[in-house]
């Protein structure tokens, strides 16, 4: 599973707590898309050069890894740079398409096809495969979690870390929550009205008639317009069209310490010098000015940045 890291004009989705299984319709989505997703986001002509990339080298640079699994592979965006890197890859991935694709791109770095196999973060036997004989120094999952229901969050951070060698590092990339308070459009108002402000219990308390008045003021002081929501192009689902969630990085991180991870550090990037909705009046300028601010560990990105990377060792 993949998905589409956001670019610098993308922005968020909200919450998702459902009973629908959305697996069928994230992979129906990604299915077209493994011949061009690589270029779309790695690409020279990529809307934003792919920072997060360098992150992950050097946290495993850093780590000492050699081996890594990457749990959501796609078309081994991320693995043929860590084949060249030198490190043992393993990967798996909801979309067989995909699978199929990082097959033929690792096959030139003599990467064993069986080292590549469909999966899903959700099954902890996913997380195995031939040629796997014991945990790994190193598991990453990039672009899934926008794909994963609230209420299974916890488990697929128990998986990603059991997978992974005591003292061996995990890395889960999320697209940021808190971006919304910086970005003026509807997901600010989905922020203020769902996460901060919770006006469903507010709605019950003595007076609570008032609130959607209130509320449509609030509304009237964004881009409920904003952004556009990304369609299909061959009849499938888009990006917008499947559960495509935001995280807060806060009670992210707490639940990887709960499944069992230490030193778990926040990495921000897709920096964004102004929100988004202004990027169209010096988009040159915008373009230089947000990629001068990528820095994973300044706080700003806490609000600025559009994706985070969560980071941390197995106890």
């Amino acid at each position: 599973m993949v998905c589409g890291a956001p670019a610098l004009s993308e922005h968020l989705t909200g919450e998702c707590m459902s009973t629908d299984d959305p697996e069928p319709r994230v992979r129906a989505c990604y299915a077209t898309w493994a011949q061009s997703y690589f270029a779309d986001y790695y690409g020279a002509d990529a809307p934003y050069p792919p920072v997060h990339r360098e992150i992950v080298r050097e946290e495993l640079r850093r780590s000492g890894a050699r081996s890594v699994l990457d749990a959501g592979c796609g078309p081994a965006s991320i693995l043929r740079f860590l084949a060249e890197d030198g490190l043992d890859v393993f990967g798996f991935d909801l979309t067989p398409e995909m699978v199929d694709e990082a097959r033929r791109v690792l096959a030139a770095h003599a990467v064993p096809a069986e080292r590549l196999w469909q999966g899903s973060v959700l099954q902890a036997d996913s997380f195995q495969a031939a040629g796997i004989d014991s945990r790994l120094d190193a598991v990453i999952c990039l672009g899934v979690l926008p794909h994963i229901r609230t209420q299974d969050d916890a488990q697929v951070a128990k998986n990603l870390v059991a997978a992974t060698a005591p003292g061996g590092l995990v890395m889960a990339e999320a697209r940021n929550q808190f971006f919304g308070l910086f970005t003026q459009n509807r997901f600010t108002y989905d922020f203020l009205a769902n996460e901060l402000i919770r006006v469903g219990d507010l709605q019950t308390k003595d007076g609570g008639a008032a609130v959607p008045d209130a509320l449509a003021k609030l509304r009237s002081h964004f881009r409920m317009d904003l952004p556009p929501v990304r369609k299909g192009t061959q009849g499938e689902p888009g990006y917008d069209e499947v559960l495509s969630r935001t995280h807060n990085p806060l009670l992210l991180k707490q639940q990887f310490e709960e499944a069992g991870l230490t030193d778990v550090r926040l990495l921000f990037y897709h920096y964004h010098c102004l929100p988004p909705m202004l990027a169209h009046y010096a988009p040159d300028f915008f373009r230089r000015e947000s990629l001068s601010m990528e820095n994973p560990e300044d706080w700003r990105g806490m609000f600025m940045a559009s994706a985070f990377i969560l980071t941390g060792r197995r106890r």
